[in-house]
């Protein structure tokens, strides 16, 4: 038989009060519950840890050894407890994302400003990194959230869809596309294009674009920041397309941004987990902030 901790806080309190019916008034149970837990924890320990001396009770030698022994157990098992709980009401513990750029640049520092002003005792780890190896931190336990485009292959991970993105085109304001009010990729591809590099998801994706237009692309150059597209348009390099989420980003430069189509490229944009069931407090309650029907999705 073992002990249980409200038969350690039966003990305890009979020791320091000794008296049956003080402990059962600082424990808020009854004298006959009390005893019970005495005995219970006697049996469990192999033999009796208080005497009578009249109307008090004892400790025994054994109950005075076992004593601070108790006392430590509980002042642990208390100091855990709150630990545990401070967890669960966000008053510690940590955030760990990992995000893709186009995002953390432009949508993410609102959402975390947001964040911490609620949670202000909650660390926040970031990584704003490539979507490959956004979904290698999730993987790899490195980040409990990934903020990603939808993955060709999610590779045993979860995703939550809370937005769709669409590529726009991108050009310079005295660039004569820019009085357009929309573009097609075939307009694109008779301009000297700014691509990303190759391997990146959205060099896949627009490169796919093209050839649904069926005209050849005159490819300038290859980037691996959007940002850097964004300044190489700017100079009148050429033209470019990226994902609507950059937008911000691309005006703040004075660059303009116009719906594409023929064809539409459209991703979702979500979140990447091991396993929404696992999530900690702090990813739980981001995730809420974030995308409130993520979780139900």
């Amino acid at each position: 038989m073992s002990a249980t901790i409200k038969q350690f806080r039966a003990f305890v309190a009979v020791a320091r009060t000794r008296s049956l019916a003080e402990a059962s008034a600082q424990l808020h149970i009854s004298q006959p519950a009390l005893s019970v837990a005495i005995r219970n924890l006697e049996t469990a320990a192999g033999g009796p840890l208080f005497s009578r001396d009249g109307r008090q009770l004892v400790l025994t030698p054994e109950g005075r050894e076992f004593l601070a022994r108790a006392e430590q157990l509980l002042h642990s098992w208390d100091q855990s407890l709150d630990a545990i709980q401070q967890r669960f009401r966000l008053q510690r513990g940590q955030l760990s994302l990992a995000v893709i750029p186009a995002f953390a640049l432009n949508r993410l520092p609102v959402l975390l400003a947001e964040f911490h002003r609620a949670h202000p005792e909650i660390n926040i780890a970031l990584e704003d990194i490539v979507m490959e190896r956004v979904m290698q931190a999730v993987q790899d336990g490195r980040a409990e959230l990934g903020i990603s485009f939808r993955p060709d292959d999610l590779a045993g991970l979860d995703f939550l869809p809370f937005d769709r993105d669409r590529f726009v085109a991108v050009v310079a304001p005295d660039h004569p596309l820019a009085q357009r009010k929309s573009l097609r990729w075939s307009d694109l591809a008779a301009e000297p294009f700014i691509s990303m590099n190759r391997g990146s998801a959205v060099r896949r994706w627009t490169d796919k674009a093209f050839a649904q237009c069926s005209k050849p692309v005159r490819k300038l150059c290859e980037a691996n920041q959007l940002s850097t597209i964004g300044q190489l348009v700017k100079v009148g390099l050429g033209v470019s397309a990226v994902p609507s989420l950059c937008e911000p980003q691309m005006r703040d430069q004075g660059l303009r941004c116009l719906p594409l189509t023929t064809p539409v490229v459209a991703q979702d944009v979500g979140a990447l987990v091991k396993g929404r069931g696992g999530l900690s407090a702090p990813a739980r309650a981001f995730l809420a902030l974030m995308a409130p029907d993520a979780l139900e999705s």
